[in-house]
């Protein structure tokens, strides 16, 4: 009786913890990105592009820089946290020559106690945990974008944007991409036709925007 029940403690624990670690944050995101990686063995010495929905949703942009090969693993509506969780998964496959970064936008979003210095922070963190695995690699950061659902957290975005550009002028083998003035119109405010319906996202018009900004900056 009491072996039975000692296995069916260990059932109802594995069965517990399974479901937790399901249950972490974009975990099936992840396990997508592994799968494709299984079925197709990633090329080394490509780009990476990393960070939250404005690039998940970029999906043909391979064809926005056709002479550089990408490899995109950004994922959901992630924070500087979420890829720090998952630096494993979305770094050690791909032995990248170059990492662009998008992300820091949903860390102020999602917690009205985030500061531009936090998103900083958490950005150097992620940063150093790049180049400990990679330090020759060319570091790109892609500032926060403006958009009108999310115009009253612009005073956030700018310092955090700011500090991370004085950061990464300090470092070598980096840039910091600025697509914020680039966004806006003759007022100052988030130009409205290059955003679908959310007023969040980008349609080809935003993506367009991006490419003139980046595509300067991709090594080959």
């Amino acid at each position: 009786m009491n072996f039975k029940i000692k296995i069916l403690f260990l059932l109802l624990l594995f069965s517990f913890v399974g479901c937790k670690v399901k249950e972490k944050p974009y975990w099936d995101d992840i396990q997508k990105f592994k799968t494709i990686d299984q079925q197709n063995i990633p090329r080394q010495q490509e780009i990476l592009f990393i960070g939250s929905s404005s690039f998940t949703k970029w999906q043909d942009v391979q064809e926005y820089f056709p002479d550089h090969p990408i490899i995109n693993r950004a994922f959901g509506g992630s924070t500087l946290l979420n890829l720090i969780q998952y630096k494993n998964d979305i770094l050690n496959p791909y032995h990248p020559k170059q990492i662009v970064i998008y992300c820091g936008e949903n860390d102020i979003a999602n917690d009205d106690k985030v500061t531009g210095e936090i998103v900083y922070n958490r950005f150097r963190k992620l940063f150093k945990i790049i180049k400990q695995k990679y330090p020759d690699v060319f570091v790109a950061y892609v500032s926060m974008k403006p958009s009108p659902s999310r115009w009253h957290l612009r005073e956030k975005m700018i310092d955090g944007n700011n500090r991370i550009e004085t950061f990464l002028k300090m470092e070598k083998n980096t840039v910091f991409i600025s697509i914020w003035d680039k966004m806006l119109d003759e007022s100052r405010k988030p130009i409205g036709e290059i955003f679908v319906k959310d007023s969040l996202h980008m349609n080809s018009k935003g993506y367009e925007i991006w490419k003139k900004e980046i595509a300067p900056n991709l090594k080959f």
